[in-house]
């Protein structure tokens, strides 16, 4: 193969990368305009029964169920939002 051939197969390669790394980064923009938007629109909504003041004002025997009732409590609320978020992304495409 011919240096010419080289220099050529290299710079096709790199113009390829370049348009593929421009139209991978405007679909990951796109996807993020959706986020940014689906997290401004929903509100998260805290309890007020599982704060931290509210755990430590409680019995020391009830203290780590409410610790875990907590955990569990954003864990839900977490992946609420996470399936909200899937469900934007896979209408907007």
């Amino acid at each position: 193969m011919q240096m010419k051939h080289l220099i050529i197969f290299a710079l096709v390669g790199m113009v390829v990368l370049l348009g593929f790394n421009l139209i991978s980064g405007h679909q990951r923009d796109k996807h993020r305009e959706i986020l940014v938007n689906n997290n401004s629109a929903e509100s998260v909504t805290a309890t007020d029964a599982n704060t931290g003041e509210n755990i430590a004002s409680q019995p020391l025997g009830q203290q780590p169920k409410a610790i875990l009732d907590d955990a569990t409590t954003q864990i839900e609320q977490a992946q609420r939002a996470e399936q909200q978020r899937v469900a934007q992304v896979a209408k907007a495409q």
